[in-house]
């Protein structure tokens, strides 16, 4: 821990420090494991002091509008980095900063799930890895079964990709193993995520003058996002497949704008 940090940034780095490791050991979500360990004596004294005392906001609302503001000039950067290249991918890093699914729900991802007519897409299965190999699975949970709704820049990304991967099919023909997915590798099987992570997304951020980040990254920088814009947590819950709005609220608690205004116009509307 650095000497300058304050009392609330340490809390929350030991918390996503123990996270971190408990969702190692058990393979499940990071966020499902922020939330067992928010649920310990010990994960609730670290909530209080990185939240700060009665419930204050560790952090003041011009910074979460920074924090708001940064994340979305650099997804914008990023964005515009991957049309301009022409990468082969730019609709999944679309898909991923306008939704926030997970990795594993992007690879999983088939045509038949998407209604690019109605603006639609059913999340159900995930690209996991078991015994050595990555396979399609289930989701785990009732909550990670969803069905979201599309931004048109979103739309019209995925049917640019759509005719972009016909054309590769008919050069293919006879060898591209067509698995019906959305997002694959160049003769239609899935993609290794790791080869997607070196040859893609890390290339990518260089080519954006961006700082070095995860792929879970833009899954935050969506929750961010909208919370910043003042989107009810429930909606943000409901979109990244949080199995409670409690997880979604104790991951990013710091990034909601102050409610304090609006509860005591509330009030002085009620009582004068």
């Amino acid at each position: 821990m650095r000497e300058d940090q304050s009392v609330a940034e340490m809390a929350n780095e030991v918390l996503m420090r123990q996270a971190k490791a408990r969702a190692e050991r058990s393979g499940e979500p990071i966020e499902e494991a922020m939330e067992v360990v928010l649920d310990t004596e010990a994960g609730k004294l670290l909530k209080e002091l990185r939240d700060g005392p009665l419930g204050e906001e560790s952090v003041e609302e011009t910074q979460v509008e920074v924090a708001r503001e940064r994340a979305e000039d650099e997804a914008r950067a990023f964005l515009e980095s991957a049309r301009q290249s022409g990468e082969r991918f730019e609709a999944l890093y679309v898909l991923a900063i306008t939704t926030g699914l997970r990795r594993g729900e992007l690879l999983g991802l088939r045509w038949d799930d998407a209604d690019l007519e109605l603006g639609t897409l059913r999340v159900g299965r995930a690209l996991v890895r078991e015994g050595g190999r990555h396979t399609l699975g289930e989701t785990k949970t009732r909550r990670g079964r969803r069905q979201i709704n599309l931004t048109p820049r979103t739309v019209n990304a995925l049917k640019n990709h759509r005719k972009k991967q016909l054309e590769e099919k008919m050069k293919l023909v006879g060898l591209y193993k067509d698995h019906g997915l959305i997002f694959a590798s160049g003769v239609g099987t899935p993609i290794n995520p790791e080869n997607l992570i070196k040859r893609s997304f890390k290339p990518l951020l260089e080519k954006a003058g961006l700082p070095k980040i995860r792929f879970h990254d833009l899954r935050h920088t969506c929750a961010t996002l909208l919370l910043g814009r003042g989107v009810h947590p429930k909606l943000v819950q409901e979109l990244l497949g949080h199995a409670t709005i409690a997880m979604t609220l104790d991951t990013y608690s710091h990034y909601l704008p102050s409610m304090g205004d609006q509860t005591a116009g509330a009030m002085g509307n009620a009582f004068g």
